[in-house]
């Protein structure tokens, strides 16, 4: 693969985050994009909270999203580190970030790519590829098949493309942590209280995490729940969301303010997030024409706060590589040097802080 550019369209596997993100950011370097998603229908409403950070707050600029992002969530210009009973340990007062759902977020990709005329296939779960040298096929489980130049996996933790370009690889792996978190009527007492801060403690038994709502109404809230065994989606749903509730009290029983937000807490916006996962680093990045973006090939620890950070700021990488470079194999290789040190770096760092919050309470 060398010579003139044969990057006209790609074929983008996955319709969360990353894909839709990868999808603009190759609208913009010239290359037509098509979203296949494997679930059957838009996924609004679904999904928790995070951060996003200054780098992948820019990288959502770079394809033109810095004004719609803005308007939803709330910004968070200070992080503060505390002990189970509300002492400060450590600040950082200059983090320009954005907490938000994943929903809203999801909704803003979802109108741009309306917006630009980016297609979304949905029902179209990824079961092989056929390669040639001018070209690559996708086969779906309904029957139908797409033809592009490039394959892009943005697919999350469980890749389908990431097995088609090295069935060796690693998968996901558990972090020894579920996550639960929700809402509470609780208000906030004095610089707590104070707009743009997020505060976490590790407790004895279990990591917290909260903030005051921008609109003065109370606090939103996570725990981070060591547990031996990880929990299918399925098995989390079993369980109730008085009982999440219940046992995020029971672990926070002594900690403060935790104890008090949670006794304020809604049990009906309850949510358990079982799958708390990291990627192990992942030998291929790409191969011929197919390649792998966000958490299909760099899934931090949740510890990071830069999981979606990471992955919008890779899809954009990924586009400006292909545009800046002469073929394809030099633009996929460009790209992964210049994003495996970045994330491996910030992997490596977040697993520290992980390893001490799945060991509280052993």
């Amino acid at each position: 693969m060398s010579g003139t550019r044969t990057t006209e369209k790609a074929l983008v596997i996955g319709g969360g985050i990353a894909g839709p993100v990868t999808a603009l950011a190759l609208r913009r370097a010239g290359v037509e994009a098509v979203v296949h998603e494997a679930y059957g229908s838009p996924a609004e409403g679904i999904g928790g909270t995070f951060m996003i950070a200054p780098n992948g707050l820019a990288a959502l600029a770079a394809v033109g999203l810095a004004a719609e992002v803005a308007e939803v969530g709330q910004p968070v210009d200070r992080m503060v580190v505390e002990d189970a009973r509300g002492g400060v340990l450590a600040e950082s007062p200059e983090v320009s970030g954005r907490v938000m759902r994943r929903a809203e977020l999801y909704a803003v990709l979802q109108r741009r790519l309306a917006e630009e005329g980016v297609p979304v296939r949905y029902g179209k779960r990824l079961t092989g590829v056929e390669e040639r040298a001018t070209g690559i096929t996708a086969s779906f489980a309904d029957g139908t098949t797409a033809d592009g130049d490039l394959l892009v996996g943005a697919d999350g933790t469980r890749s389908a493309v990431r097995g088609l370009i090295d069935p060796a690889a690693p998968g996901p792996r558990y972090t020894g942590l579920i996550g639960v978190g929700g809402y509470s009527a609780h208000r906030l007492d004095g610089p707590r209280g104070a707009g743009r801060t997020i505060h976490f403690a590790q407790g004895p038994r279990a990591f917290f995490g909260y903030w005051a709502l921008a609109d003065g109404t109370g606090t939103a809230w996570f725990s981070n729940i060591p547990r031996a065994e990880q929990l299918t989606p399925e098995q989390a749903r079993a369980v109730s969301r008085e009982d999440w509730l219940a046992l995020a009290r029971e672990l926070h029983a002594g900690d403060l303010p935790a104890r008090e937000v949670l006794a304020a807490a809604d049990a009906a916006g309850v949510e358990a997030f079982p799958r708390l996962e990291i990627m192990p680093s992942v030998p291929h990045w790409y191969r011929d024409r197919m390649v792998l973006v966000g958490d299909a090939v760099h899934a931090p620890s949740n510890s990071s706060g830069q999981g979606v950070s990471l992955a919008v700021e890779s899809a954009v990488e990924l586009a400006r590589c292909l545009a800046d470079r002469p073929d394809l194999a030099s633009a996929l290789a460009a790209y992964e040097a210049a994003r495996r040190p970045v994330v491996e770096a910030v992997a490596a760092r977040a697993a520290v802080v992980n390893g001490r919050k799945a060991g509280a309470g052993a």
